[in-house]
């Protein structure tokens, strides 16, 4: 991964009128480990409104997809890149590249996606800046996975989102969101402790820390936007949003979701030799 230097220009704030989430609708830790090496596992709030179905077709086809704003304000009429409405604020730009499915999705072990973002850019500006070529490892109808590998030693980086449809009294009141990411290699020999620090430098803890606030604000969204864009998902690739279609414009006090499943698995992904063999970021989903 590399830095964006502070350089670049982000669009203006886009004011959607969205209540956006802030961390305490979330469970998240950071456990460190000797080596340098460290995990984050982020449970979100009920996601509500939202299916997993409409997770899996966003993920599949997001990079591609552009909107129409009809009203927000210093947008009116135009069309931006759908990776936008994701965050009012710190997303700049999302491509694929590599090879995709004919559908133009993303083929996990083929494709990368090109990330540019900055978390928390109206506090920090390019404080916290992301330039990134991530590898899609996996896609499915629970999650989503992508990361960076290195010859010979494995696994550097890995990003696990899982999600899955929650069902109560026989009605399908939203989506459970838990997300879990590696840094670093697993090794203790110098070279790894070396590798870390250096990936550290610009992806440690702190960077993590804002990242936080970012996600939350993120996943939240996907209650304003998602359900709009999805019932239009039969209509080509550049849809339409008016701040009247918010799927969800309350601010309801929420938590983390799973309080016994985060607090499980930071400790599985701390206690391990290798966290990447405990996060399964390629395999189904443990919800």
């Amino acid at each position: 991964m590399t830095s964006v230097k502070a350089t670049g220009e982000m669009p203006p704030v886009r004011e959607f009128g969205w209540p956006l989430k802030s961390t305490e609708s979330s469970y998240f830790d950071i456990a460190k480990r000797d080596n340098g090496q460290f995990t984050v596992v982020l449970n979100h709030a009920l996601l509500r409104g939202v299916s997993s179905q409409m997770l899996t077709w966003w993920f599949r086809h997001f990079t591609e997809l552009r909107v129409r704003l009809e009203d927000v304000p210093g947008f009116e009429g135009k069309t931006v890149p759908a990776y936008q409405l994701w965050h009012p604020s710190d997303h700049l730009s999302a491509v694929l590249e590599g090879r995709t499915d004919r559908d133009g999705a993303p083929i996990a072990g083929e494709t990368r996606i090109h990330i540019q973002e900055a978390m928390q850019y109206l506090k920090y500006g390019w404080r916290f800046p992301v330039d990134a070529k991530l590898s899609v490892f996996y896609i499915g109808d629970d999650g989503w996975a992508m990361g960076r590998r290195v010859p010979l030693l494995g696994p550097v980086m890995m990003l696990r989102i899982h999600f899955k449809d929650v069902i109560q009294d026989e009605r399908h009141v939203g989506v459970h969101y838990h997300y879990e990411v590696v840094i670093g290699t697993s090794g203790t020999d110098p070279l790894s402790r070396f590798l870390n620090s250096r990936i550290t430098a610009d992806y440690g803890p702190e960077f993590f820390g804002a990242w936080h606030t970012h996600n939350v604000i993120e996943v939240g969204v996907f209650e304003n936007f998602l359900p709009a864009l999805y019932h239009q998902r039969d209509k080509g690739s550049t849809l339409r949003f008016a701040r009247s279609m918010n799927k969800q414009t309350d601010n309801e006090q929420q938590t983390g979701f799973d309080r016994k499943l985060f607090y499980r698995r930071v400790l599985e992904l701390s206690r391990v030799k290798n966290p990447y063999n405990a996060q399964r970021a390629t395999e189904k989903t443990f919800l």
